[in-house]
């Protein structure tokens, strides 16, 4: 397929090129389209020339999807815009760019192949408690860490930290997109500083002193094109490890030096700028989430957080999943750019009652969506308790796992977060944890969170609900009445569980290693466990007996 150009009117502009990255590509991957300018005239290229256009499938009923294109250099002698083809088959496309009076159109065409690649990740419209890859139909089990910091580090250290955390299982990284800029990671009471590899002044606006903590002196108005091409790069890698990104437009906004828009240009021009442009670059990659922004609440207020959620929302032509993360209660759970609800509740506070008592709120909306607590005390951290609160016991791998659990049997989910102990620039200057994603082998927190997730996927885990009802002892119950049932046991021991009539396959799982061990089979509707195998948190799972599938 042979792409075609032409310019209309004759432009005073000297040279303007349209080249196409692909002819073919996956679905859920995209076509590139740059242009090329010569001789860049415009005083300002990300606000006096702009890109757009249009694609769609060739069947008869695909829609038109709209699309705008980004400045790719300081100089504006380049601009690129990208279509995300959601499905196989020919597509055809228009692109137009503008400089005031001056106008050059470019039409081409592309095929999307069906590669089986995972694609966006959306909410599932059956079971709207949990999420599904489009692409491939497969549900997702959301397993996330903090990375804060992860794109200050150099590009090797960002490709080791990503595949060290696909190893362990992750599939979601919360990265921000503006750097905190804190001096170190004092600010945080982690020994975590800046490196010649590391850095937490990174920014996406060009600054006149990039090097100034606290007043870099952005020119809000224009981008620094050669940070967000390393976002891209991180992306690029992340997706090809079907691991999320969750995008965060802020970490700490209410330092100083972080926030260029302060209060009186919160939601403005400018501030609009930053969040359009990030859609354009950003919302071709399948494995982006929005976060509005990181604790919003001590820089912004609630309409702030409508206001930029709804224009983000516009502004992204795929729709990427989006929230915002708070304190507390989630505020926005009937806002149409919300698709799930965020929480940071720290300790046994956002345990498994928390959860359960934010999902009951959530249905009472008559608007289910998934629950996640995203912060939640981090392993090791602030371990006499944060500003001098106590913490008891003191935050650990082990009892972080613990609390992951209780979500988990809430209907929820969880990120957690890596101690930072072993340090950046510091010590054994071999880790950075949740501040930025670089850790070691004696990291071993996320191991027992892998072995969550190994139990999840053993069963249709999406099709359950929290059932403690049906459970007599001390034990958390998720349950598809008839067809299986997940017990957890915080501390091992007895239990007994009302199940519907039948025949039912039982397994022990053992919660620190990660092994099932097979029971008798047993029958409902009564019928009491036999004590935990051992010490410790353990699991049960019971899935009906296939050859009773008539009664399913």
């Amino acid at each position: 397929m042979k792409a075609t150009g032409m310019a209309e009117p004759a432009s005073p502009t000297a040279g303007v090129s349209f080249t196409q990255s692909a002819t073919t590509v996956d679905a859920f991957d995209f076509v590139e389209v740059t242009v090329a300018v010569e001789t860049p005239s415009a005083a300002n290229p990300f606000t006096d020339a702009e890109v757009s256009g249009a694609f769609r499938g060739d069947g008869g009923d695909a829609p038109t999807v709209s699309v705008t294109g980004f400045c790719d250099s300081q100089d504006g002698s380049v601009y690129r815009i990208r279509f995300l083809p959601t499905a196989p088959g020919g597509h055809t496309y228009a692109v137009t760019w503008r400089q005031g009076g001056i106008v050059h159109t470019h039409t081409g065409t592309f095929e999307a192949r069906d590669a089986r690649r995972r694609g966006l990740l959306r909410v599932d419209p059956a079971h709207p408690w949990h999420f599904v890859w489009e692409g491939t139909g497969e549900h997702y089990f959301w397993n996330g860490t903090t990375t804060y910091a992860l794109v200050g580090w150099d590009e090797e250290t960002i490709r080791r930290s990503i595949d060290r955390l696909h190893g362990l299982g992750v599939n979601r990284l919360r990265v921000s997109l503006n750097g905190p800029r804190v001096k170190d990671g004092r600010a945080w009471d982690e020994h975590v500083y800046p490196t010649e590899d590391f850095t937490f002044l990174f920014h996406p606006w060009v600054a006149a002193r990039p090097d100034s903590v606290e007043d870099p002196g952005f020119e809000v108005a224009r981008f620094h094109v050669a940070h967000w091409q390393k976002y891209e790069r991180l992306l690029r890698y992340a997706r090809e490890r079907d691991i999320i990104i969750s995008v965060i437009f802020y970490v700490d906004g209410a330092r100083p030096g972080v926030d260029p828009f302060g209060k009186t240009g919160a939601g403005g021009p400018d501030e609009q700028r930053y969040y359009r442009y990030a859609a354009a670059r950003l919302a071709a990659f399948s494995n982006v989430v929005w976060d509005v922004t990181n604790e919003y609440h001590l820089f912004r207020d609630d309409a702030w957080a409508e206001r930029m959620g709804t224009f983000l929302k516009d502004r992204d032509p795929y729709k990427h999943l989006m929230s915002v993360h708070g304190f507390g209660n989630f505020r926005f759970r009937t806002s149409s750019w919300a698709d799930f609800a965020m929480y940071q509740e720290w300790d046994e506070g956002g345990g498994h009652a928390f959860m359960l008592r934010q999902r009951q709120a959530q249905a009472a909306t008559g608007r289910p969506m998934p629950q996640v607590n995203e912060e939640y005390g981090y392993e090791d951290h602030y371990p006499a308790g944060w500003g001098g609160g106590k913490v008891a016991p003191a935050r650990s791998a082990d009892n972080r796992r613990r609390l992951a659990w209780q979500m988990y049997m809430a209907g929820g989910y969880q990120t957690t977060g890596e101690r930072a102990d072993t340090g950046t620039g510091w010590g054994p200057d071999t880790g950075g944890g949740w501040v930025n994603g670089r850790g070691d082998d004696s990291m071993v927190m996320l191991e027992g969170y892998a072995r969550i997730a190994d139990f999840f996927r053993s069963f249709d885990w999406w099709k359950t609900e929290p059932r403690n009802d049906l459970v007599t002892g001390v034990g958390l119950c998720l349950a598809e009445p008839g067809r299986q049932y997940a017990v957890y046991l915080p501390e091992g021991g007895n239990v007994a569980l009302e199940l519907e009539p039948g025949m039912y396959h039982v397994r022990w799982y053992d919660c620190r290693t990660g092994a099932f061990s097979d029971l008798p089979e047993v029958t409902g509707p009564d019928w009491a466990a036999p004590a935990a195998p051992g010490e410790g948190d353990w699991a049960l799972l019971l899935l009906r007996d296939s050859r009773n599938a008539s009664a399913r």
